[in-house]
């Protein structure tokens, strides 16, 4: 009983499956640099207040950069008997320190120290990905850039309604992200909290300097209130929240890269590099990359689902439930990263079949809506030239024609207020270059929208 670091209170062994049901090494190894590093930064402080001598810190952080570099050559065999990467690290640094190496743990416990490995990895984690989102809108803005003119027909309820710009589709998910990454820079403000110190919940009777501590860490502000230091998950939860939202956004984007790509669009081609083919049928040619991202978008919702329901119900302090915090967290994390890198590196290669799109564009009575602004232009109530417009949408279905074809007598029956000029007026190019609001579709408000890009992303 003596090799557990707690067991001076137990007279027994502790069951094998016990151990291994106990145990979170598998999962939290990950930590190991961010528990090193708040280890180091507890060894500086405690010299500091002399709670040990000055060299005894130097050779416990010298013992220490040993554990690291021991763990990342994989010379230490990880086990469920140390239960958790602090109890591994303790341990393999009393193999590099001896007895020395059991000064580290003075003044704070497992509790805190969890709290803190977790909000120093995830302040980490969380500028990686900002940067990620940043990529990722330069390759959509590139793409965008690329095909500024080109016009498409956009959808509501599926239906294609008005012509659009390609580049001005691609720039809504361009503003979506840029929401993603205001949520993810505003929640480092509730990461940014330094817990060392708080101790198991009640804080500890030694003359821990918290500020120093928070200091050496980089963190932005220390934490006001030992339990909630402890139990604190808030910051998980907000996480995994706006990465669900962020997923939410890709799962979008990825619906209509497949339905885009698929024959009865034909709108983009994706580069066969990210495509993958059939086992039976030849021809086929699959957005797996696509569909993938669509489908890890239900996994980190569940993660969000998982994380609230785990805390929804639990006393304070701590409690060993919180030690299945780090899963959903771990797996956010990494597929939040594979979505982006992937779609990052695929944007760039993805064909935009423009023919594909204008055509699209001709049929479906896209320039309905302009028609009726014709007539209101020329003096009727917008709801009389509403109807107006409907009931010159009827007669040209019934003619298997589009409003374009009609004759100027069909369409002077409509109304005398319709000449000759409703054929430009109602063309792709004029509906889209007179879109002259503020955020809209026109020519000159996709390009200044992109300029404007570029300057946020520094290209």
């Amino acid at each position: 009983m003596s090799e557990k670091l707690w067991g001076g209170r137990f007279s027994e062994s502790t069951d094998e499956l016990v151990e291994k049901f106990n145990a979170s090494i598998d999962v939290d190894k990950r930590l190991y640099a961010s528990d090193i590093e708040g280890s180091i930064a507890h060894l500086k402080m405690m010299a500091k207040v002399s709670i040990i001598e000055e060299e005894e810190a130097r050779a416990l952080i010298q013992g220490l950069g040993r554990v690291k570099d021991r763990i990342e050559k994989d010379e230490i065999a990880f086990s469920n008997s140390l239960e958790d990467i602090h109890m591994h690290v303790e341990d393999a640094l009393g193999r590099e320190c001896g007895d020395l190496a059991r000064k580290l743990h003075t003044g704070r416990s497992r509790n805190d120290q969890v709290a803190l490995d977790v909000r120093i990895y995830l302040k980490k984690e969380t500028r990686h990905l900002i940067g990620m989102l940043r990529a990722f809108q330069r390759a959509l803005v590139g793409l965008a850039r690329e095909h500024q003119d080109v016009i498409m027909p956009g959808y509501t309820h599926l239906q294609r309604a008005q012509p659009v710009l390609f580049a001005h589709h691609l720039l809504a998910y361009y503003e979506m992200f840029k929401r993603d990454i205001e949520r993810l820079s505003d929640s480092l403000k509730r990461v940014d909290v330094m817990p060392l110190g708080a101790a198991a919940l009640a804080g500890t009777t030694y003359p821990l300097d918290r500020e120093y501590t928070r200091e050496v860490l980089g963190f932005g502000s220390v934490s006001d209130n030992s339990i909630d230091s402890v139990s604190d998950r808030d910051f998980v939860i907000e996480f995994i929240s706006h990465a669900s939202i962020c997923m939410m956004h890709l799962s979008r984007m990825s619906e209509e890269l497949i339905l885009w790509s698929s024959s009865e669009f034909s709108f983009i081609t994706i580069s066969d590099a990210f495509t993958t083919g059939s086992s039976i049928m030849p021809q086929k040619k699959n957005p797996d990359v696509a569909e993938l991202v669509r489908g890890k978008t239900g996994r980190v919702i569940g993660n969000l689902v998982s994380i609230l329901t785990l805390m929804k119900s639990l006393p304070m302090a701590y409690n060993k439930d919180m030690q299945e915090d780090k899963e959903p967290l771990f797996d956010t994390v990494d597929t939040l990263n594979i979505c982006l890198d992937v779609y990052t590196r695929m944007f760039p290669h993805i064909r935009v079949n423009q023919e594909a799109m204008l055509a699209a564009c001709q049929r479906g009575f896209l320039n309905a809506t302009d028609f009726a602004d014709y007539l209101v232009n020329r003096g009727m109530p917008f709801r009389q030239a509403h109807s107006v417009a409907g009931q010159a949408v009827a007669f040209a279905l019934g003619q298997n024609k589009e409003l374009e074809q009609l004759s100027l007598s069909e369409l002077h029956s409509f109304s005398d207020l319709v000449q000759e000029d409703v054929y430009g007026f109602i063309s792709l190019e004029q509906m889209i270059a007179r879109r002259i609001t503020y955020g809209g579709t026109g020519f000159a408000g996709v390009k200044e929208a992109l300029d404007r890009a570029e300057k946020e992303l520094n290209i």
